[in-house]
């Protein structure tokens, strides 16, 4: 073991200030990224939970928040073409006005929704994996309705069985989801057939994504660079994994996202180089006189600033620790309150680094303590 993980696993007590000052700049980036990303998440949850192999979208398109203008109608009948395609389905959604049915002396709640529509069947290519049978049976009811349970305040319902208007039209909560929050506008699924009922069906010569299953799904990328060869640029395949990161990196790129994570940054290296470095300094005069000790010994002066500089590092490797326990906590945090929170890898370790370095940083500014460790200390 090395002198200076040994210093720190003895004397953890003088170093944990700069620990949980690391902690705290890891979480607050962290927690940012968490959030938007799950917003996002949150947002595509159908697509990302579906058992589709490839997406379709337009040929613009960036991603699902950025899809274009949709795709010519004729497309779906194109997929078929590819003999490894054994089902092509729109996913397909409106828009309205919901109007609660309050209980007496309540207040009714009039707020805009999206809806989204599934096939209710186990087996289509819509219909998400975690769905279960029972949301199948209550969805198969005319004008059913099912709405995550983040939305029910915003939308004035209290329990299933509740009745409500869209668009003037009575619809009936049939079923609870979870996982499935509404941050902004909230989503009201149905099945695709109380979606006509509603008059929200798209009949047009236009769809929205394209949602596609194929025989071999190890194959999802040779025939979406298959389809995408014979588009004729009027549309996009794109894998479902593809598309979820691409979603992941579009909400990443939001003007105020990254305003926000930039400013969380420096904010952090400010934190943790401040207090840090003052930790460092505060810890090695404390030790001034063993580190004066072992330059009598014949321990050079670029010996002791790796044993510094090392103390850094292992500082940073312990405030890394603290964040991932940090996180945890408030991964868990937000999810008994129905809210996801989604941590892409590369900005996991972008984060890590991060405080690797800003630890490694306070270590070289704490160099200049050094020179306080003259062996003609030890006669005084």
């Amino acid at each position: 073991m090395s002198l200076a993980l040994a210093t720190l696993l003895y004397e953890w007590r003088r170093y944990m200030a700069a620990v949980v000052a690391l902690a705290f700049a890891g979480l607050l980036v962290l927690a940012q990224v968490g959030m938007f990303t799950g917003i996002g998440k949150g947002f595509t949850a159908t697509i990302d939970r579906s058992p589709a192999d490839i997406m379709v979208l337009g040929p613009k398109a960036e991603s699902l928040m950025n899809g274009g203008s949709g795709l010519p109608r004729r497309v779906m009948a194109q997929m078929y073409m590819h003999p490894e395609v054994t089902e092509v389905a729109d996913l397909d959604g409106g828009n309205g006005l919901w109007t609660n049915v309050p209980a007496p002396g309540k207040k009714q709640v009039r707020e805009w929704i999206q809806t989204s529509a599934v096939d209710p069947r186990s087996d289509s290519v819509t219909w998400p994996k975690d769905y279960n049978e029972n949301i199948r049976i209550a969805l198969l009811e005319p004008y059913a309705v099912a709405i995550d349970r983040t939305g029910m305040a915003k939308l004035g319902i209290k329990k299933v069985g509740d009745t409500a208007a869209i668009n003037g039209q009575t619809v009936h909560v049939r079923y609870i989801l979870d996982g499935y929050p509404n941050m902004m506008q909230p989503t009201i699924v149905i099945s695709r057939d109380t979606l006509r009922l509603l008059g929200q069906a798209s009949n047009g010569s236009r769809v929205g994504p394209l949602m596609i299953r194929i025989k071999h799904p190890e194959m999802a990328e040779r025939v979406r660079d298959q389809l995408n060869a014979s588009s004729e640029k009027k549309y996009r395949a794109w894998t479902r994994q593809e598309l979820s990161d691409a979603n992941d990196g579009a909400m990443m790129k939001e003007s105020f996202i990254g305003i926000m994570l930039i400013s969380s940054l420096i904010l952090g290296l400010f934190i943790g180089v401040g207090i840090t470095s003052q930790t460092l300094r505060g810890a090695i005069l404390a030790n001034i006189k063993e580190f004066a000790a072992l330059r009598a010994l014949g321990v050079s002066m670029g010996s002791l600033r790796m044993v510094v500089i090392e103390l850094g590092f292992w500082t940073g490797v312990a405030g890394l620790a603290a964040t991932a326990v940090l996180v945890f906590g408030v991964t868990l945090l937000a999810k008994s309150n129905g809210v996801p929170m989604s941590f892409p890898i590369p900005i996991v370790i972008g984060v890590a680094v991060f405080l690797i370095l800003i630890s490694v940083l306070s270590g070289l500014m704490a160099l200049g303590i050094l020179k306080k460790s003259q062996p003609a200390d030890l006669l005084r």
